[in-house]
């Protein structure tokens, strides 16, 4: 695998000063980057919690509840 370096070589690049200072009013080298930009990240869209969730957990709180009390009532009778 070859390495190409990607700063422009200032004796090539046309508007360089020596000591690669810019000249007023010239654009300086754009410097190296992605061609383009990367590829579109869709929106996140948050439609809240699915309804089997939901049941589950309620389902497993009332479960608790009635254990914590059907031992409450056992240890009164």
């Amino acid at each position: 695998m070859s390495h190409v370096n990607p700063d422009p070589e200032p004796e090539r690049t046309s508007g360089l000063e020596p000591g690669g200072g810019v000249p007023p009013g010239e654009t300086p080298p754009a410097e190296s980057s992605m061609p383009q930009a990367g590829p579109r990240e869709p929106e996140a869209t948050s439609r809240g919690w699915a309804k089997a969730p939901l049941v589950l957990i309620l389902l497993l709180v009332l479960l608790v509840a009635a254990g914590f009390l059907a031992y409450a009532l056992a240890l009164i009778f």
